[in-house]
């Protein structure tokens, strides 16, 4: 793993910790439940992710540091609470970049380990949207990977995108940067614009 990507890991944890931490919507729950629910959002889908590829141990058994990623950013939510409560799509704005770093992760980790270029896309998938569903039912939320919004569409994109980049030997850490900022331009778009993929079920004529 190169330094560079080994940061990128760090900072998805990070991301991913403060909008797990932000969830946490009523006054009742405490800096624990907003703390496990943090936990639970920064390595949900890579904990998975890593048992469906048989990787073990798993990354944050095995190296101590993103566990100190997600104190960081679960104290981050925490103390500046009410600031990023206050600015407009913030829980949007983490939940983005969480998603954008640990698709691409998701991909190179599965690569990594001999995995088709078609399995390395889904898990990278996997990877980003298994935490904040598990957020969702934890905080009692409805699933986001179950909204009409488009959210899982644009990981696989970027994990597509990834793959082809990597194919034709873009440089990696440029492919990194490439592919990351296309999933979190296209979720923020989508979201902007109200962009959704067709209903599956259709109005049946009579």
């Amino acid at each position: 793993m190169t330094n560079f990507q080994y940061v990128l890991e760090l900072l998805g944890t990070f991301f991913f910790a403060i909008s797990g931490a932000l969830a946490i919507q009523d006054h009742h729950d405490d800096l624990f439940g907003a703390g496990f629910t943090g936990f639970v959002t920064a390595i949900g889908g890579g904990t998975l992710r890593d048992i469906m590829l048989g990787s073990y141990p798993l990354v944050w058994i095995g190296d101590i540091n993103f566990l100190y990623s997600i104190f960081a950013g679960v104290l981050t939510a925490y103390f500046f609470y009410t600031v990023l409560v206050r600015l407009k799509r913030t829980f949007l704005f983490f939940d983005t970049l969480g998603i954008s770093f640990f698709t691409i992760l998701g991909v190179e980790k599965a690569l990594s380990l001999g995995v088709n270029p078609e399995i390395a896309a889904i898990m990278g998938m996997f990877t980003a949207i298994m935490g904040g569903v598990i957020r969702d039912v934890l905080t009692n939320e409805t699933p986001v990977l179950f909204r009409k919004e488009i959210y899982a569409t644009a990981c696989l994109s970027g994990a597509v995108l990834y793959l082809i980049l990597h194919a034709i030997d873009v440089g990696r850490d440029i492919n990194l940067v490439i592919s990351i900022v296309v999933i979190f331009v296209f979720r923020l778009m989508a979201v902007k614009y109200k962009l959704a993929l067709p209903n599956f079920r259709k109005p049946i004529s009579k």
